[in-house]
Protein backbone atom coordinates (compact mmCIF):
# COMPACT_ATOMS: atom_id res chain seq x y z
CA UNK A 1 0.00 0.00 0.00
CA UNK A 2 1.66 3.09 -1.35
CA UNK A 3 2.85 5.86 2.28
CA UNK A 4 1.22 9.06 2.49
CA UNK A 5 3.35 12.44 1.31
CA UNK A 6 5.27 13.51 4.79
CA UNK A 7 5.77 17.21 5.13
CA UNK A 8 9.47 17.96 6.34
CA UNK A 9 10.14 21.70 7.46
CA UNK A 10 14.01 23.10 7.17
CA UNK A 11 15.99 25.11 9.04
CA UNK A 12 14.58 28.46 6.94
CA UNK A 13 10.85 26.97 7.45
CA UNK A 14 10.93 26.69 3.53
CA UNK A 15 8.21 24.41 3.06
CA UNK A 16 8.79 20.82 0.99
CA UNK A 17 6.71 17.73 0.78
CA UNK A 18 8.84 14.66 0.07
CA UNK A 19 7.08 11.46 -1.22
CA UNK A 20 8.05 8.45 0.38
CA UNK A 21 7.12 6.34 -2.89
CA UNK A 22 8.83 8.23 -5.64
CA UNK A 23 11.64 10.37 -3.33
CA UNK A 24 10.85 13.82 -5.23
CA UNK A 25 10.86 16.94 -3.93
CA UNK A 26 7.38 19.11 -3.51
CA UNK A 27 7.26 23.28 -2.88
CA UNK A 28 3.21 23.90 -2.20
CA UNK A 29 2.96 27.64 -1.08
CA UNK A 30 1.91 27.51 2.63
CA UNK A 31 -1.79 28.17 3.85
CA UNK A 32 -1.64 30.76 6.41
CA UNK A 33 -3.09 29.64 9.93
CA UNK A 34 -2.55 26.35 9.52
CA UNK A 35 -0.37 23.70 11.72
CA UNK A 36 2.58 21.48 10.21
CA UNK A 37 1.69 18.38 10.75
CA UNK A 38 5.14 16.38 11.07
CA UNK A 39 5.78 12.69 10.96
CA UNK A 40 5.23 12.12 15.20
CA UNK A 41 1.66 13.88 14.93
CA UNK A 42 3.06 16.85 16.71
CA UNK A 43 2.28 20.35 15.82
CA UNK A 44 5.45 22.30 15.64
CA UNK A 45 4.94 25.59 13.54
CA UNK A 46 2.84 28.41 15.19
CA UNK A 47 1.12 31.08 12.54
CA UNK A 48 4.38 33.47 13.25
CA UNK A 49 6.76 30.51 11.27
CA UNK A 50 3.68 30.30 8.77
CA UNK A 51 5.06 34.47 7.37
CA UNK A 52 8.23 33.03 7.31
CA UNK A 53 7.47 30.13 5.07
CA UNK A 54 5.20 32.43 3.31
CA UNK A 55 8.53 34.15 2.56
CA UNK A 56 10.52 31.41 1.31
CA UNK A 57 7.50 30.35 -0.78
CA UNK A 58 7.33 33.25 -2.46
CA UNK A 59 11.47 33.60 -2.63
CA UNK A 60 10.96 30.30 -4.74
CA UNK A 61 7.93 31.83 -6.98
CA UNK A 62 10.69 34.48 -8.10
CA UNK A 63 13.62 31.76 -8.88
CA UNK A 64 13.56 30.90 -11.97
CA UNK A 65 14.53 34.75 -12.85
CA UNK A 66 17.47 34.05 -11.03
CA UNK A 67 17.61 30.17 -12.25
CA UNK A 68 17.51 31.34 -16.08
CA UNK A 69 19.82 34.04 -16.39
CA UNK A 70 22.05 32.45 -17.72
CA UNK A 71 20.08 31.13 -20.54
CA UNK A 72 22.15 29.88 -23.80
CA UNK A 73 25.12 28.43 -22.40
CA UNK A 74 26.11 25.30 -23.44
CA UNK A 75 26.05 22.44 -21.39
CA UNK A 76 29.68 20.61 -21.02
CA UNK A 77 29.69 18.65 -17.72
CA UNK A 78 27.09 16.01 -18.93
CA UNK A 79 27.13 12.20 -18.79
CA UNK A 80 27.25 10.98 -22.10
CA UNK A 81 24.77 7.71 -22.78
CA UNK A 82 27.59 5.43 -24.04
CA UNK A 83 30.35 7.28 -23.19
CA UNK A 84 33.64 6.38 -22.06
CA UNK A 85 36.71 7.92 -20.54
CA UNK A 86 36.37 11.67 -18.72
CA UNK A 87 34.52 14.19 -19.09
CA UNK A 88 36.16 17.43 -21.26
CA UNK A 89 38.12 19.01 -18.80
CA UNK A 90 37.94 22.69 -18.04
CA UNK A 91 40.43 23.65 -15.33
CA UNK A 92 44.30 23.16 -14.95
CA UNK A 93 43.42 20.34 -12.39
CA UNK A 94 41.13 18.09 -14.51
CA UNK A 95 43.45 18.47 -17.51
CA UNK A 96 46.32 17.55 -14.97
CA UNK A 97 44.16 14.54 -13.65
CA UNK A 98 43.53 13.33 -17.34
CA UNK A 99 47.07 13.24 -18.04
CA UNK A 100 48.13 11.39 -14.80
CA UNK A 101 45.41 8.73 -15.66
CA UNK A 102 46.75 8.56 -19.36
CA UNK A 103 50.18 8.03 -18.33
CA UNK A 104 49.82 5.11 -15.67
CA UNK A 105 47.72 3.40 -18.35
CA UNK A 106 50.75 3.48 -20.32
CA UNK A 107 52.71 2.19 -17.22
CA UNK A 108 50.32 -0.46 -16.48
CA UNK A 109 49.90 -1.47 -19.72
CA UNK A 110 53.66 -2.55 -19.92
CA UNK A 111 53.73 -3.75 -16.43
CA UNK A 112 50.98 -6.08 -17.49
CA UNK A 113 52.09 -7.17 -20.61
CA UNK A 114 55.41 -8.05 -19.51
CA UNK A 115 53.75 -10.05 -16.28
CA UNK A 116 51.82 -11.80 -18.96
CA UNK A 117 54.98 -12.63 -21.40
CA UNK A 118 56.98 -13.88 -18.50
CA UNK A 119 53.65 -16.55 -17.81
CA UNK A 120 53.58 -17.50 -21.50
CA UNK A 121 57.67 -18.30 -21.32
CA UNK A 122 57.11 -20.51 -18.47
CA UNK A 123 53.92 -22.16 -19.11
CA UNK A 124 55.01 -23.03 -22.67
CA UNK A 125 58.90 -23.68 -22.03
CA UNK A 126 58.86 -25.01 -18.71
CA UNK A 127 55.96 -27.10 -18.92
CA UNK A 128 56.60 -30.98 -18.27
CA UNK A 129 56.49 -32.23 -21.84
CA UNK A 130 59.19 -29.55 -22.53
CA UNK A 131 60.85 -29.89 -19.62
CA UNK A 132 60.87 -33.81 -17.61
CA UNK A 133 63.51 -32.91 -15.94
CA UNK A 134 62.86 -29.15 -13.60
CA UNK A 135 65.83 -27.89 -12.30
CA UNK A 136 66.91 -28.17 -8.58
CA UNK A 137 68.20 -24.75 -7.54
CA UNK A 138 66.12 -22.33 -4.54
CA UNK A 139 67.59 -19.00 -5.20
CA UNK A 140 68.63 -16.28 -7.47
CA UNK A 141 70.24 -13.56 -5.90
CA UNK A 142 70.30 -11.29 -8.80
CA UNK A 143 66.66 -12.04 -9.87
CA UNK A 144 65.48 -11.33 -6.11
CA UNK A 145 66.99 -7.98 -6.01
CA UNK A 146 65.94 -6.83 -10.00
CA UNK A 147 61.97 -8.43 -9.17
CA UNK A 148 62.38 -6.06 -5.61
CA UNK A 149 64.52 -2.90 -6.97
CA UNK A 150 62.46 -2.60 -10.49
CA UNK A 151 58.99 -2.00 -8.70
CA UNK A 152 60.14 0.10 -5.97
CA UNK A 153 61.60 2.39 -8.66
CA UNK A 154 58.33 2.36 -10.83
CA UNK A 155 56.37 3.81 -7.73
CA UNK A 156 58.88 6.36 -6.82
CA UNK A 157 58.40 7.26 -10.85
CA UNK A 158 54.58 7.23 -10.15
CA UNK A 159 55.01 8.83 -6.98
CA UNK A 160 57.18 12.07 -8.51
CA UNK A 161 54.37 12.24 -11.08
CA UNK A 162 51.19 11.83 -8.69
CA UNK A 163 52.48 14.05 -5.71
CA UNK A 164 52.67 17.21 -7.50
CA UNK A 165 49.09 17.13 -9.20
CA UNK A 166 47.78 16.22 -5.39
CA UNK A 167 49.62 18.85 -3.92
CA UNK A 168 48.32 21.33 -6.99
CA UNK A 169 44.62 20.62 -5.84
CA UNK A 170 45.42 21.37 -1.63
CA UNK A 171 47.59 24.46 -2.08
CA UNK A 172 44.85 27.30 -2.88
CA UNK A 173 45.95 30.07 -4.58
CA UNK A 174 44.49 33.58 -4.28
CA UNK A 175 40.88 33.54 -4.69
CA UNK A 176 38.87 36.03 -6.51
CA UNK A 177 35.97 34.01 -4.52
CA UNK A 178 34.88 31.83 -1.64
CA UNK A 179 31.91 29.52 -1.65
CA UNK A 180 31.17 27.28 1.47
CA UNK A 181 29.11 24.11 0.53
CA UNK A 182 27.21 22.16 2.95
CA UNK A 183 25.76 19.04 2.57
CA UNK A 184 22.24 17.83 3.69
CA UNK A 185 20.20 14.69 3.48
CA UNK A 186 19.55 15.21 0.60
CA UNK A 187 20.00 18.54 -0.06
CA UNK A 188 23.29 21.38 -0.69
CA UNK A 189 23.35 24.62 0.76
CA UNK A 190 25.91 27.26 -0.78
CA UNK A 191 26.99 30.12 1.38
CA UNK A 192 28.78 33.20 -0.75
CA UNK A 193 30.64 34.55 3.05
CA UNK A 194 31.66 38.06 0.81
CA UNK A 195 28.54 38.37 -0.43
CA UNK A 196 26.46 36.82 2.52
CA UNK A 197 24.17 35.09 0.05
CA UNK A 198 22.98 31.81 1.37
CA UNK A 199 20.49 29.21 -0.71
CA UNK A 200 19.77 25.67 -0.80
CA UNK A 201 19.71 23.27 -4.16
CA UNK A 202 16.96 20.59 -4.58
CA UNK A 203 16.70 18.12 -7.45
CA UNK A 204 14.22 19.32 -10.04
CA UNK A 205 11.10 17.08 -10.81
CA UNK A 206 10.61 16.14 -14.53
CA UNK A 207 7.74 18.33 -14.43
CA UNK A 208 9.84 21.58 -13.39
CA UNK A 209 12.85 21.18 -16.18
CA UNK A 210 11.47 23.29 -18.60
CA UNK A 211 10.33 25.68 -16.33
CA UNK A 212 13.76 26.27 -15.39
CA UNK A 213 15.45 26.18 -18.74
CA UNK A 214 16.52 22.60 -18.63
CA UNK A 215 15.80 19.49 -21.19
CA UNK A 216 14.44 15.85 -20.30
CA UNK A 217 17.89 14.73 -20.81
CA UNK A 218 19.01 16.90 -17.75
CA UNK A 219 16.34 14.28 -15.41
CA UNK A 220 17.79 13.75 -11.87
CA UNK A 221 20.87 16.35 -12.56
CA UNK A 222 19.56 19.92 -12.68
CA UNK A 223 18.94 21.47 -9.48
CA UNK A 224 16.54 24.48 -8.56
CA UNK A 225 19.38 26.42 -7.95
CA UNK A 226 22.55 26.57 -9.04
CA UNK A 227 26.25 27.78 -8.05
CA UNK A 228 27.27 30.46 -10.20
CA UNK A 229 30.96 31.71 -10.87
CA UNK A 230 32.62 33.70 -13.36
CA UNK A 231 34.68 32.33 -15.70
CA UNK A 232 38.75 32.27 -14.97
CA UNK A 233 38.20 33.25 -11.67
CA UNK A 234 39.69 31.45 -9.03
CA UNK A 235 37.06 29.82 -6.78
CA UNK A 236 37.96 28.67 -2.89
CA UNK A 237 35.69 25.94 -2.11
CA UNK A 238 35.37 25.09 1.47
CA UNK A 239 33.00 21.76 1.90
CA UNK A 240 30.97 20.60 5.38
CA UNK A 241 28.42 18.48 5.89
CA UNK A 242 25.39 19.02 8.55
CA UNK A 243 24.39 15.46 9.06
CA UNK A 244 26.50 12.45 8.05
CA UNK A 245 29.29 11.89 5.15
CA UNK A 246 28.91 13.60 1.75
CA UNK A 247 31.11 14.71 -0.90
CA UNK A 248 30.83 17.37 -3.33
CA UNK A 249 31.94 15.83 -6.89
CA UNK A 250 32.31 18.27 -10.45
CA UNK A 251 34.35 15.65 -13.09
CA UNK A 252 34.95 18.19 -15.53
CA UNK A 253 36.26 20.59 -12.89
CA UNK A 254 38.69 17.69 -11.67
CA UNK A 255 36.96 18.33 -7.80
CA UNK A 256 36.33 15.73 -5.45
CA UNK A 257 35.79 16.75 -1.76
CA UNK A 258 34.36 15.16 1.43
CA UNK A 259 31.61 16.71 3.09
CA UNK A 260 32.63 15.76 6.75
CA UNK A 261 30.50 17.17 9.58
CA UNK A 262 32.53 19.09 12.07
CA UNK A 263 35.21 19.80 9.49
CA UNK A 264 35.45 21.93 6.91
CA UNK A 265 37.48 21.00 3.80
CA UNK A 266 39.14 23.02 1.02
CA UNK A 267 39.90 22.94 -2.28
CA UNK A 268 39.58 24.92 -5.58
CA UNK A 269 39.00 25.58 -9.07
CA UNK A 270 39.17 27.91 -12.06
CA UNK A 271 36.61 27.07 -14.81
CA UNK A 272 38.32 28.65 -18.27
CA UNK A 273 35.23 27.66 -20.75
CA UNK A 274 31.87 29.09 -19.59
CA UNK A 275 28.67 26.54 -19.51
CA UNK A 276 26.83 24.81 -17.25
CA UNK A 277 28.14 21.58 -15.18
CA UNK A 278 26.83 18.52 -13.35
CA UNK A 279 27.93 16.69 -10.85
CA UNK A 280 26.44 14.67 -7.79
CA UNK A 281 27.03 13.73 -4.24
CA UNK A 282 29.52 11.15 -4.33
CA UNK A 283 29.37 9.57 -0.90
CA UNK A 284 26.79 7.14 -0.03
CA UNK A 285 24.77 9.23 2.47
CA UNK A 286 21.26 7.05 3.05
CA UNK A 287 18.91 6.37 0.77
CA UNK A 288 18.22 9.60 -1.28
CA UNK A 289 21.96 9.92 -1.89
CA UNK A 290 21.50 9.23 -6.02
CA UNK A 291 19.30 12.58 -5.61
CA UNK A 292 21.54 15.10 -4.67
CA UNK A 293 22.85 16.39 -8.11
CA UNK A 294 25.28 19.86 -7.98
CA UNK A 295 24.83 22.10 -10.70
CA UNK A 296 27.36 24.81 -11.87
CA UNK A 297 27.27 27.77 -13.86
CA UNK A 298 30.34 29.46 -14.99
CA UNK A 299 28.98 32.85 -16.67
CA UNK A 300 31.07 36.23 -17.66
CA UNK A 301 31.86 38.93 -15.29
CA UNK A 302 28.87 40.51 -16.86
CA UNK A 303 26.56 37.85 -16.23
CA UNK A 304 27.98 37.10 -13.27
CA UNK A 305 27.40 40.51 -12.11
CA UNK A 306 23.85 40.75 -13.07
CA UNK A 307 23.22 37.35 -11.71
CA UNK A 308 24.79 38.86 -8.04
CA UNK A 309 22.35 42.00 -8.34
CA UNK A 310 19.15 39.32 -8.21
CA UNK A 311 20.46 36.90 -5.87
CA UNK A 312 21.49 39.53 -3.39
CA UNK A 313 17.48 40.39 -3.57
CA UNK A 314 16.58 37.22 -2.72
CA UNK A 315 19.33 35.37 -1.12
CA UNK A 316 20.99 38.06 1.36
CA UNK A 317 21.39 37.55 4.85
CA UNK A 318 23.36 40.39 6.15
CA UNK A 319 26.05 43.19 4.53
CA UNK A 320 27.99 42.00 1.84
CA UNK A 321 31.90 42.15 3.01
CA UNK A 322 34.77 43.90 1.09
CA UNK A 323 38.78 42.96 2.30
CA UNK A 324 36.98 41.74 5.38
CA UNK A 325 34.68 45.25 6.10
CA UNK A 326 31.05 45.13 5.86
CA UNK A 327 29.91 47.77 3.28
CA UNK A 328 26.90 48.83 4.81
CA UNK A 329 28.85 49.89 8.11
CA UNK A 330 31.54 51.42 6.02
CA UNK A 331 29.18 53.80 4.53
CA UNK A 332 27.62 54.71 7.41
Amino acid sequence: MPRPPTLYVTGHYDLRYRDLNDGFVHRPVPRIGEGVETTDGMTQMGISRWFSGLSAALGAALLPTVVRAQDGLETIGRPEPGGMGFQTPVTELARDIVWLDTTLLYIITAVSVFVLALLAIVIFRFNRARNPEPASFTHNATLEVAWTVVPIIILIFIGSLSLPVLFKQLEIPEADLTIKTTGNQWYWTYEYPDEQLEFDAFMLQRDELVEHGYGEEDFLLATDTAVVVPVDAVVRLQVTAGDVIHAWKIPAFGVHMDAIPGRLNETWFQAEREGIYFGQCSELCGKDHSYMPIVVKVVSEEAYAAWLEEARELYATGPRRENNVDVAQATE
